[in-house]
């Protein structure tokens, strides 16, 4: 098991960092989304 998580990772390296930006990015909207109704 932990060698074929192992493997996903070496094989998709570059979607990963990828993928890891657009989860980044989505929590940052909604961050700002929940509080602009504070802002005014």
């Amino acid at each position: 098991m932990i060698k074929d998580v192992k493997a996903v990772i070496a094989r998709s390296h570059s979607t990963l960092l990828a993928d890891a930006i657009g989860a980044v990015a989505l929590m940052t909207i909604m961050l700002v989304a929940l509080h602009l109704p504070n802002l005014t």
